[in-house]
């Protein structure tokens, strides 16, 4: 029985790493269900374990974060056109997800970035070129951290999967 209970718990965690790809935190979901196996089966995994996890998760969304400021910023854009990218990824994934089923979070969230960056850029005075390079490097950013975080997750997926399983 416990058996089949880890192979449902495990494949939920895998099913609910699926839903980066509409902009949830599906980290954050992976480490609720292995704190929730950890209730379940305490002799498993320790706290500390569910620390690390956390810690993960977070340092997931701090680089997501950090990598769009940082792609924005190399390719020139102003604090108040990184302001604009992460207003507009935000506004993008929620204006997106309604389409292709839910999947145009993924894609609004990236457009968003890009069109936050460039439309505040330009109101700060820059010309349009200057404005589209910072977009570009807030949208590669966005990308590049997005797929740290995924990156991170399916790591946080992979070290569970050892104390979930029954030995």
């Amino acid at each position: 029985m416990i058996t089949a209970l880890a192979v449902l718990v495990i494949l939920l965690m895998l099913c609910s790493l699926a839903l980066h790809v509409f902009g949830l935190p599906a980290n954050w979901l992976v480490l609720a269900i292995v704190a929730a196996w950890k209730l379940y089966q305490p002799e498993t995994m320790t706290w500390n374990f569910i620390i690390i996890l956390g810690v993960i998760a977070l340092v997931g969304e701090i680089l997501e974060f950090v990598a769009q400021y940082f792609g924005g910023k190399k390719y020139g854009a102003t604090g108040r056109g990184n302001i604009g990218a992460f207003i507009g990824a935000i506004g993008g994934a929620i204006l997106g997800a309604p389409f292709f089923f839910g999947l145009g979070a993924l894609p609004g969230a990236l457009l968003g970035s890009f069109g936050g960056c460039l439309v505040l850029e330009l109101t700060h005075g820059r010309s349009f070129d200057e404005a589209k390079h910072s977009a570009w490097g807030a949208f590669w950013g966005k990308a590049f951290g997005m797929a740290i975080k995924i990156s991170l997750g399916v790591w946080m997926f992979a070290m569970s999967i050892s104390k979930i399983w029954p030995s």
